[in-house]
C-alpha cells in the first residue's frame, strides 16, 4: 500500500493580526461574592481570594491592587481555595470546569494547572482541600462522603474516613499539620496521624454536648503549647457543603482544647448565638492566644468579626460597622451608597500564618483587611486614595477607581458624550463615569434597581433604561418560570432628561424588561422586551408605545405573540424600514426541559404580523441578533446561539448568518464554539468582527464576510465570559468589553503592532514536529484539550487524556487538505498532502 506523505507544514496561523497590547480594567470595584481567602505563610502581603464568577484574584500588596488568573489557565468556583506550599512553584486549588469541577495542582507557579491524577470522579466533587505547607507533596481532599490524603502530589489517594451518614456527609472542618503529627477535625470527631499521614486513627474527646458536632476548626502552636478551637452546630443543621450565606442559627458553641488533652472547653461566653451568626474561625499558626471568629451580625445586618486575645476567655467585636467606627470605607459603609447589609456576612476569614495582626475577609461584595489585629480596618476593593475616613458616615455619590477587583456582571457600556459614560450592571444596577471611564460611582438619583440591562438615547437626547430585580437574565440559571415569573417591582423602563443625573419611571411592567429599542421612523415610538410566561397567558412579549414623549403618561400595548414563543423575548432591533427584528431566548419547563420556543422573528407593523425566520439551530436558546452595518439594505444578520442540554438543544451553539433576511442561514463557526452571546463589528474595519462566548473567551475574525471565517482568541482578554463589545463613539479605536462577572475592560487599538499569533501568544504550540508519516507529536508543555477541524468547520478529531499520555496522535484517517487545530489559547493550521 502506498502511504501518503505528510509534508511537515505545521505552522502558526500568521494572519498579521493587529493584537491588543493589553486590556485595562475599569469599574467601581467589588460588587460580587468573594470566598475563602488564603494568605501566603512566607509573605503576609500576598493572598488569593476566589469568586463564584470563575476568577481567582491575587494581591501581593495586601489588597491595594489585584490581578486575576487567565481563564485559559485556571478558573475557580465558590469552594476554591489557593493552597500554598513552601515550594513557590507548587500549589493546589479546585478547578471550575462548568460542572462539578476537580482538584488541580501547579508545578510552575500557576502558568499551568494539572488535574490531580488520583482524583476519583465517582466520589463526586471536592468540597474542600488542605495542603501541608511544609510538605508540598501532601494534600487532603474532602468529597461529600469521604476524606482522602495524598503523599505524592495528588497522583494517588488513600482514604482517611468515610461518612457514617451519607445524607450529611463528612466535613473537613480543619487540619493541623505538625511535623509527622496531623489532626483532621470533622463532624464525626478528630482523627490523628502520627506517621506523617500514612495512617489515621480516631482521637476520642469529651466536652462537646450531645447533639452538636464540629463545623469549623483552627489550631496553633506556640512555644511547645498547642491550642485547638472549633465552632459547633446542631447535628440537624450541619451538612457537608453548607455555604457561608447559610449562616442563620447554625453555630451553637465555641470550644477550645489545650495541649491535646482530649477535653473541649466551652468558650462561648459573650457570644449571643441568636444574633451573632458566626461560621468561621481563624488563628495564626504561631499564636495560641489570638482567635478570630467571622460571620454575620444580625442585629446590625453587617459582617461580624470577633477577636479574643486570651484564648477565648473574652470576646470583642472588632469590625465596628456602626458609624464606621474603625473602618476606612469605599462606596459601601454606614449610610454609604450601599449600606453594610450589602456585604452582609463574612465568606471565610484568613489570618496570616506568621502574624496574628494580619487578617482579612471577603463577603457578598467586598474585601476588608486589617494590619493591626482588627483595631483598624480598610476597604480593599477601590483605590486607597478614594477611601473615606473611619468614625464617620460613608459619603454618597463619590467617584472610585478600580484596583482590579471587578467581579460583577456588566451588560452594556453606554456613552452620552466623551466624558459621560454609564455601565449597566447586575446586582449593583447603574454606575456612572464623568471623566471618560477613569472613575465610577453612583452620582445620580431616582434609579435603584438590582439589574440594569439596556440603555438607549432618544432623538431628543432623553435617556431610557430597562431594568429588573432579577439578575443573570437568560443565563443557565435564569431560564425557568420559578425565577423569571416572580413579581418584579423594578421591571420597568426609566428615563432621564438631564443626561442621567435624575431618573423617573416611564412605565412599570412589574416583569423584567430586558431590551428596549427606538424606532428610527418615528421619534415617539419605542419597543420593549418584557419577560413573563405566566403558564402561557402571561404578559411576556414585545410591547410598543407610540407616545414616549408623554413620559410617565405614555401608553403601552403588547404585540401579538410570535409563533412558538413562550414569553421570553430578548434583543430587539428596529430596521430602517420600521420592521422589528427580535430574538426570543430559552425557556425550561417544569421538568427542566428546553422548550422549542426560541428563535428569530420579524414583525411588520403595517400588517401587524410576525414571521418566524429561525434556523432550526435557534429553536432552543438564542441570544443576540446583530445587523451587519456594511450592508446598506440591512439584509445581512448575525444571530448568536447557546447550546442547551438534554437532547435536541445539544450542540446547536455558534454564530449564524443570513444575507437574505432570514430566508437561508449559514453557520459560521462549525463546532468551534458551544455558546456564543454576541458579535460586534469594528467600525473602522468592516470585515473585522469580535465574538463573545460563555466560557471560551473573546475571539476575532479578520474577515467575517468569508464563507468560513477563521476565529482567533484575543488572548490579551483574560476572562472566560465576555458579554458584548463596544467601541467608544468619541474615540473609535478604543474598544470596551462588558462581561458576565468581570466588569469592564478596554483596549486602545491605536497602540498595536502587526504580529503573528505565535508572537502574540508564545505558548500557542499545540502540535510540534513530525514523528512519522502518520503521527504528530503533542507539545507536552501544553496540556489543554484540543480539537482538529476541517476547513468548513466540522470537527474531525477531539483530543483525550490518553493522547497526552501517549504524546502523539495518529492522523492517518485524515484526507488531504487544510485543517485547523484549536485549543483555548490559539489556532494552528495543519496541511496534509
Amino acid at each position: 500500500m502506498n502511504k501518503q506523505i505528510l509534508t511537515a507544514i505545521l505552522f502558526f496561523l500568521s494572519l498579521s493580526l493587529h493584537s491588543q497590547n493589553s486590556f485595562t480594567i475599569r469599574g467601581i470595584g467589588g460588587g460580587g461574592a468573594l470566598f475563602f481567602p488564603t494568605i501566603n505563610p512566607s509573605n503576609s502581603d500576598e493572598f488569593y481570594i476566589a469568586c463564584d464568577m470563575s476568577q481567582l484574584f491575587h494581591s501581593t500588596d495586601f489588597g491595594l491592587s489585584y490581578t486575576q488568573s487567565h481563564f485559559s489557565r485556571l478558573t475557580v468556583q465558590n469552594n476554591s481555595t489557593y493552597e500554598f506550599t513552601k515550594d513557590s512553584k507548587i500549589a493546589y486549588t479546585n478547578f471550575n470546569d462548568g460542572n462539578d469541577g476537580y482538584p488541580v495542582r501547579t508545578e510552575d507557579g500557576g502558568s499551568k494547572w494539572i488535574r490531580l491524577e488520583g482524583f476519583d470522579a465517582n466520589e463526586g466533587k471536592v468540597y474542600k482541600m488542605r495542603a501541608n505547607y511544609d510538605r508540598p507533596e501532601q494534600i487532603i481532599i474532602n468529597y461529600y462522603g469521604l476524606i482522602s490524603i495524598s503523599n505524592d502530589y495528588g497522583q494517588h489517594f488513600t482514604p482517611i474516613k468515610r461518612a457514617v451518614n451519607n445524607g450529611v456527609g463528612i466535613i473537613l472542618s480543619g487540619v493541623f499539620f505538625d511535623g509527622n503529627v496531623i489532626f483532621i477535625a470533622t463532624n464525626e470527631g478528630l482523627f490523628r496521624s502520627q506517621d506523617g499521614g500514612l495512617s489515621f486513627a480516631p482521637f476520642p474527646t469529651s466536652g462537646i454536648p450531645a447533639g452538636q458536632v464540629i463545623w469549623d476548626f483552627s489550631a496553633a502552636k506556640e512555644s511547645g503549647s498547642v491550642r485547638f478551637v472549633c465552632i459547633t452546630g446542631k447535628t440537624t443543621d450541619i451538612y457537608n457543603g453548607l455555604m457561608p450565606y447559610e449562616y442563620s442559627n447554625v453555630a451553637s458553641g465555641v470550644y477550645i482544647m489545650n495541649n491535646l488533652d482530649t477535653k473541649w472547653i466551652s468558650k462561648s461566653s459573650g457570644i449571643n448565638f441568636s444574633n451573632d451568626f458566626i461560621l468561621y474561625s481563624g488563628m495564626a499558626k504561631n499564636n495560641i492566644h489570638t482567635i478570630y471568629l467571622a460571620g454575620n451580625d444580625a442585629s446590625l445586618g453587617a459582617p461580624l468579626i470577633f477577636k479574643s486575645e486570651n484564648g477565648g476567655d473574652t470576646w470583642q467585636k472588632v469590625f465596628k460597622s456602626s458609624n464606621n467606627t474603625n473602618i476606612r470605607t469605599g462606596w459601601s459603609g454606614f449610610q454609604g451608597d450601599k449600606n453594610w447589609s450589602w456585604g452582609e456576612t463574612a465568606f471565610g476569614i484568613a489570618v496570616a500564618p506568621d502574624n496574628a495582626d494580619r487578617v482579612l475577609f471577603g463577603d457578598y461584595s467586598f474585601v476588608h483587611v486589617s494590619k493591626d489585629g482588627g483595631a483598624n480596618w480598610s476597604q480593599a476593593y477601590v483605590k486607597s486614595s478614594d477611601e473615606h475616613p473611619a468614625n464617620a458616615p460613608t459619603p454618597k455619590k463619590k467617584p472610585y477607581h478600580s484596583i482590579g477587583l471587578e467581579n460583577t456582571t456588566c451588560w452594556q457600556i453606554f456613552w452620552t458624550d466623551p466624558m459621560n459614560m454609564f455601565g449597566c450592571f447586575s446586582d449593583i444596577g447603574l454606575i456612572r463615569s464623568q471623566d471618560g471611564g477613569l472613575s465610577w460611582g453612583y452620582n445620580y438619583d431616582g434609579l435603584s434597581v438590582n439589574s440594569l440591562y439596556r440603555m438607549i438615547s432618544g432623538a431628543n437626547g432623553t435617556l431610557y433604561a430597562a431594568s429588573s430585580n432579577i439578575h443573570d437574565m437568560y443565563q443557565s440559571t435564569r431560564l425557568a418560570d420559578g425565577q423569571l415569573d416572580a413579581a418584579d417591582a423594578n421591571g420597568k423602563i426609566s428615563y432621564s432628561t438631564d443626561n442621567g443625573q435624575t431618573w423617573s419611571s416611564l412605565h412599570q411592567f412589574n416583569h423584567p424588561v430586558f431590551w428596549i429599542a427606538a424606532d428610527p421612523t418615528k421619534n415617539t415610538r419605542m419597543y420593549a422586551s418584557v419577560i413573563h410566561y405566566g403558564s402561557g397567558s402571561g404578559m411576556g412579549g414585545i410591547w410598543v408605545s407610540d407616545d414616549i414623549n408623554k413620559g410617565s403618561s405614555s401608553s403601552w400595548v403588547k404585540l401579538p405573540n410570535p409563533p412558538r414563543t413562550e414569553g421570553h423575548p430578548a434583543t430587539v432591533l428596529v430596521l430602517k424600514d420600521g420592521q422589528v427584528l427580535c430574538t426570543y431566548s430559552g425557556r425550561r419547563n417544569g421538568s427542566g426541559q428546553f422548550t422549542k420556543s426560541s428563535g428569530l422573528y420579524l414583525y411588520n407593523p403595517a400588517s401587524g404580523s410576525w414571521k418566524d425566520l429561525s434556523d432550526p439551530g435557534m429553536y432552543y436558546w438564542t441570544k443576540d441578533v446583530v445587523v451587519d452595518p456594511s450592508d446598506s439594505t440591512q439584509s445581512t444578520w448575525l444571530v448568536a446561539v447557546f447550546s442547551g442540554w438534554g437532547g435536541a438543544p445539544n450542540g446547536l451553539g455558534g454564530l449564524y448568518r443570513t444575507t437574505n433576511r432570514g430566508q437561508t442561514w449559514t453557520k459560521l463557526t462549525g463546532t468551534q464554539f458551544d455558546r456564543v452571546t454576541s458579535v460586534t463589528f469594528d467600525p473602522q474595519q468592516p470585515k473585522v468582527c469580535y465574538l463573545t462566548t460563555e466560557t471560551q473567551g473573546l475571539w476575532r475574525t479578520l474577515d467575517i464576510s468569508g464563507v468560513n471565517p477563521i476565529w482567533s482568541l484575543v488572548n490579551a482578554y483574560d476572562f472566560r465570559q465576555p458579554e458584548r463589545v463596544y467601541f467608544n463613539p468619541f474615540k473609535n479605536r478604543q474598544m470596551w468589553v462588558s462581561s458576565f462577572g468581570n466588569g469592564m475592560k478596554f483596549s486602545d487599538l491605536d497602540q498595536t503592532t502587526s504580529v503573528s499569533d505565535s508572537e502574540r501568544n508564545p505558548d500557542c504550540n499545540i502540535l510540534t514536529n513530525l514523528s512519522s508519516e502518520d503521527r504528530i507529536l503533542i507539545n507536552q508543555n501544553d496540556r489543554l484539550p484540543f480539537s482538529i477541524y476541517s476547513i468548513n468547520g466540522a470537527m474531525v478529531y477531539q483530543s483525550s487524556d490518553a493522547d497526552v499520555i501517549k504524546g502523539f496522535i495518529d492522523i492517518s484517517s485524515l484526507t488531504c487538505g487544510v485543517y485547523l487545530v484549536s485549543n483555548k489559547n490559539c489556532v494552528q493550521k495543519l496541511i496534509r498532502n
